[in-house]
């Protein structure tokens, strides 16, 4: 038998028997006859102790003649260590016994001709017991060969096939029985079957392969049964063996789903609070739980892990030896991302609790290796909560402006004066100290409800400029084989931020590592999609890996916002033009264009992609309005306005799209007027149905609203662009812009605009509202489209003066209309 094949099955014998109860015949259960003289034989223990029994073998017995009954037995056999059976007493049949001790071990022992070495006598002897125990007929001949089995080997000697071998033999179906019986044997305790059998179990739990068999799943329950039981001396090695399964069960690709699902967490949380026996256990079988599959462990088990939580927080509030360190290392592990703890009264009170023991640590004199895990502790719960948990008020603010300037120290201590012995250990604390800095970011932009006073703000942004050059020294170190360092990344991401905000300060040190920034994130990208990996959604990076993470790839998404406000300006844009950045954000928007397709139905109303894409958007606006010929050489920018021409009809319709419709439709007419000449631009289905979007994007972003105080219409956002109007409001207007710029380059655009019916909406609600509702910059951009229109195309200068153009043209003041409309 191999060792891939599974174990057995066998048909289930009758009912175990009571105490008390006559011996039973073979085939109907076990012997509990009264207690034998003889040397006790230990039952197999809570591990897999297969090894020798130590017992005084009896005489050999003759085979009986076939079908006759056998009622005789061995000597009892008392549990000669606490396990669970304390002096219970099990009797069987003594045929068994000689069937497999009257030839190996007989000539292991110098009578008769033995195989060579012990390991050969060993080998058949557990052969002959195997055998035996396959055809044992009753539970009395199970028990009996079982114990001979470990008679005839040692623990320490099996190996995987041989274990394998025995498992196959005993099968799920005994040990099944076992667990289920609640009819111990005469003077035994009432758990000592079920101790057999969750000791057999965690034998077989010892192969990977068994322990993901259904049959040890569906003990699950069981398992945790036993861990919430009470516990007495004699109970606790089956609280071993139930560790034991249950720790080789999460080792498998199923385990921690099932665990989760069938209740181990919250038996593992009620072990570990009321300090049962193993506790400790359960503390590591939870870690390992949440490590893998943190989002569903709080989803189904919140209140339980909150007690744990509770517990670990009041011990470090308390604690004033190392364990309050220690504890820094233990509890981000049960800060989860998924579920903040703010949204819970009890999850609030451990936060404060953890404020209060953070503030104690940062507030004192410590060493690296006490100062490095607080630190850590601090941004978990910063990229888990925000900075929720920093009470408001003057101790509020002073510590968290404490936690910033650490961090800033920190990080320019680290990477200004480096210690080769200690990078690793480093790089995981400089990690953590950025989220501590981004967080100081967003508080020193608030204007709002900032944690920070204002001479706060300003002393850490100074303090935080040192932090920031410090990283761009750093990052001109990196050499080409350290692109792939996860720790560059984290750098790359955190100036990334810094870069989103501020691009004044460092200029001249941004524009000497703008190089390194364009190459990177072309390396980093390219290889990303060679692979075929997915760009992710996730948390900040650095800490520790969860689902959901930010994949490498997506360096460039945290580099976007800096290099929009860096095209805005002349030298920076010309050395990110001259290392080839605008065709690497070309292809990186066609790609997250795929990602953002691939699953439409699944969109989200703001993902990460999506932010990435309107972003894009703002560099290439910039890059279209500064250098137009670029846009006309460049070829990836005709791949880009072909995705453009596209996107835009599938967007538009899209409930939540609004700002990226916009962002699409105004770069796509913006690049129109340079293209217009373009092979992708002439008067193709796509391009038609482009236009058609923007024009019904524009001409549906105002209408005639009731003015309660005026009781007149007054010329209002639509209901369905107000939310988004503080994102899209300029883009409309340089939208209109941009469409009055394309009438002329494409004849047949006017006759668009015809079919969409806008001329006569529009001429309808002018007319209809109070002038003065209509301020002067949407007159002008009405003005400018009209003008070209009515210059362009006759049917549309007959439209605008069939609905009384001429008048309201003189009402808002449009003279360049006016005079349009005027002329023959």
């Amino acid at each position: 038998m191999t060792a891939a094949a599974a174990p057995q099955e066998r048909r289930a014998p009758a009912p175990l028997p009571s105490p008390g109860s006559s011996p039973t015949p073979p085939g109907t259960g076990i012997d509990t006859g009264a207690t034998r003289e003889g040397t006790a034989s230990p039952v197999p223990g809570p591990r897999c102790r297969l090894g020798p029994v130590r017992c005084a073998a009896p005489p050999p017995v003759p085979l009986p003649p076939a079908g006759l009954a056998v009622t005789g037995g061995l000597p009892t056999v008392p549990r000669e260590e606490a396990s669970g059976f304390g002096h219970c007493s099990i009797s069987f049949p003594s045929f068994l016994l000689n069937s497999c001790t009257a030839g190996p071990i007989a000539m292991a022992s110098g009578s008769g001709a033995a195989p060579k070495g012990a390991a050969g006598a060993r080998s058949a002897t557990l052969k002959r017991c195997l055998d035996v125990l396959r055809d044992a007929s009753n539970d009395s001949e199970q028990f009996a060969a079982l114990l001979l089995v470990t008679k005839a080997v040692k623990a320490g000697e099996v190996d995987s096939k041989t274990r394998r071998q025995i498992f196959d033999a005993i099968g799920f179906t005994f040990p099944n029985r076992l667990l289920t019986s609640r009819e111990p044997p005469s003077g035994c305790p009432e758990h000592t079957f079920r101790a057999l059998g969750l000791t057999l179990l965690a034998c077989f739990c010892t192969d990977p392969e068994l322990a993901g068999h259904s049959q040890i799943l569906n003990k699950i329950p069981t398992f945790n049964d036993v861990l919430v039981s009470p516990c007495d001396p004699d109970s606790t090695s089956m609280i071993d063996d139930a560790y034991q399964c249950l720790t080789a069960v999460m080792a498998t690709p199923r385990g921690p789903r099932e665990l989760v699902t069938k209740g181990t967490v919250a038996a593992l949380c009620h072990a570990y609070v009321n300090g049962n026996y193993g506790s400790d256990r359960a503390l590591t079988l939870l870690l390992g739980l949440l490590a893998v599959a943190e989002a569903k462990c709080w989803q189904r088990d919140a209140q339980h892990l909150l007690a744990v939580l509770s517990k670990l927080t009041e011990e470090f509030l308390n604690a004033e030896d190392m364990t309050k360190f220690e504890l820094c290392e233990l509890l981000p592990h049960f800060i989860p991302l998924s579920s903040p703890l703010t949204r819970d009264s009890k999850g609030s009170e451990c936060l404060h609790r953890i404020y209060k023991g953070l503030a104690k640590i940062l507030g004192s004199k410590l060493s690296h290796s006490q100062r490095d895990p607080a630190l850590k502790l601090a941004a978990c719960l910063m990229q888990a909560c925000g900075p929720e948990w920093i009470p408001a008020g003057s101790t509020g603010s002073k510590f968290l402006a404490l936690l910033v300037n650490l961090a800033c120290v920190e990080v320019r201590l680290a990477l200004e004066e480096p210690d080769p012995m200690d990078t690793e250990r480093k790089k995981e604390v400089v990690t953590a100290c950025y989220v501590l800095m981004e967080m100081g970011i967003q508080e020193c932009l608030k204007e709002e409800e900032s944690l920070l006073e204002e001479a706060q703000k300003m002393q850490l942004i100074r303090i935080m400029e040192e932090a920031f050059g410090a990283i761009i020294y750093y990052l001109r170190q990196v050499t080409e084989e350290e692109l792939q360092d996860p720790f560059v990344f984290a750098s790359v991401r955190i100036l990334g931020a810094w870069l989103a905000e501020e691009t004044s300060a460092l200029k001249q040190e941004i524009c000497e590592l703008l190089p390194f920034l364009v190459r990177y994130a072309k390396k980093v990208f390219n290889s990303g999609t060679a692979e075929g990996l997915p760009q992710a959604d996730g948390v900040q990076a650095g800490l520790a890996s969860t689902e959901g993470s930010v994949l490498p790839q997506d360096a460039l998404r945290f580099l976007l916002p800096g290099f929009c406000h860096l095209t805005a300006e002349d030298r920076p844009r010309e050395i990110l033009i001259s290392e080839g950045a605008p065709a690497l954000l070309c292809d990186y928007f066609l790609h997250q264009w795929k990602v953002l397709t691939s699953e439409p139905e699944s969109l989200t109303p703001l993902t990460s992609t999506e932010m990435s894409l309107q972003t894009a958007c703002g560099i290439f606006l910039n890059l279209v309005v500064t250098a137009p010929d670029l846009i006309r050489q460049e070829k990836t920018f005709c791949s880009l306005m072909d995705t453009l021409l596209k996107a835009l009809p599938f967007l538009l319709p899209q409930k939540d799209h609004l700002v990226l419709a916009a962002n699409v439709a105004t770069l796509g007419l913006m690049m129109a007027r340079v293209l217009a000449s373009s092979a992708v631009l002439q008067e193709t289905q796509s391009t038609k149905e482009f236009f058609g979007a923007t024009i019904r994007f524009l001409s549906e972003a105002h209408t005639a609203q009731a003015d309660p105080s005026s009781h007149q219409l007054a010329l209002a956002v639509s209901p369905a662009y107000t939310s988004a109007w503080g994102d899209i409001g300029e883009l409309w207007f340089l939208g209109m812009q941009a469409l009055a710029g394309c009438v002329p380059l494409f004849p047949w655009l006017p006759q668009a605009v015809l079919q969409a019916r806008w001329l006569e909406a529009l001429s309808e609600v002018l007319a209809r509202v109070a002038p003065a509702s209509v301020d002067f910059e949407l007159v002008a951009a009405f003005q400018g489209v009209l003008v070209e229109l009515a210059r362009a195309s006759k049917p549309c200068r007959e439209v605008i003066l069939s609905h009384n153009g001429e008048e309201w043209a003189n009402l808002y003041g449009m003279a360049a209309l006016e005079q349009c409309l005027s002329e023959q």
